[in-house]
């Protein structure tokens, strides 16, 4: 599951200023869309209101869609960015047994497990330079502990110097992970929550996967005209939307 911002310019319904990375203020629509990954097929596309970003807002839909289908048919497990890796999502998940992988906000407790693991010996390899570490972590305003996948890489010296070059002229980081320096070396990080019990290793690989599924994204709205056709009502831009998809 991922959303995409198509900006606006004109007088359309719900055209409403929210997040909008490309076009900073401009009016949008928050296109919510649920993937088959790997067979490239689009089960659903939800077209909301622009500050209408957050999962929250995405999950009635994507829930009465899996109710709706045989307990065969439902997929493996859900996979989404940080947006996705909140309470309301994985109870959901939960509740209908269908495991699922999510990125973590690098919010404080978040930062407070990643220094408290730093140091451990128990690293393992994760695959393409990054190694990783399990956990379980209880958020605030979580209902339970969870199990967690910490993976860190070491930056290249060329990108640690871009990176320090950018912060000290106070703009964004060259790289969109966090980082941290452990004795000396700088790493990059990420925090993966989920149900599945596979090895980190695997998770790793699973979430490194879920890149492919973004290409779509660039094809529907570059090739496919998807962010191309725009109606007055919101309606009729979603049923475009589902066609194009």
């Amino acid at each position: 599951m991922d959303t995409t911002v198509k900006p606006l310019y004109g007088h359309q319904e719900d055209a409403k200023r929210g997040y909008n990375p490309t076009k900073p203020g401009r009016p949008s629509h928050a296109y919510h869309t649920s993937f088959i990954a790997s067979l490239r097929i689009v089960l659903d596309v939800e077209v909301q209101a622009g500050n209408q970003t957050a999962s929250s807002y995405a999950q009635p839909e994507l829930w009465e869609l899996l109710d709706g289908l045989p307990e065969p048919s439902r997929p493996a497990f859900l996979r989404g960015d940080c947006a996705w890796g909140t309470e309301r999502a994985m109870d959901g998940a939960e509740q209908r047994h269908i495991p699922y992988l999510f990125k973590l906000k690098q919010t404080a407790n978040v930062k407070k497990l990643i220094d408290k693991l730093f140091g451990k010996t128990e690293w393992v390899d994760a695959g393409q330079q990054w190694q990783g570490l399990e956990s379980e972590l209880r958020m605030s305003g979580w209902t339970s502990k969870r199990r967690v996948g910490i993976l860190r890489r070491s930056l290249r010296q060329e990108d640690a110097a871009a990176a320090e070059k950018k912060r000290k002229a106070g703009k964004q980081l060259i790289l969109d992970l966090p980082e941290t320096t452990h004795q000396g070396v700088r790493y990059e990080y990420a925090v993966l929550v989920t149900s599945l019990r596979d090895e980190v290793r695997t998770i790793a690989q699973l979430y490194r996967d879920r890149g492919d599924s973004e290409n779509n994204f660039d094809e529907l709205k570059n090739q496919w005209g998807w962010s191309g056709f725009t109606t007055q009502d919101r309606n009729r831009c979603q049923l475009m939307a589902r066609l194009t998809a």
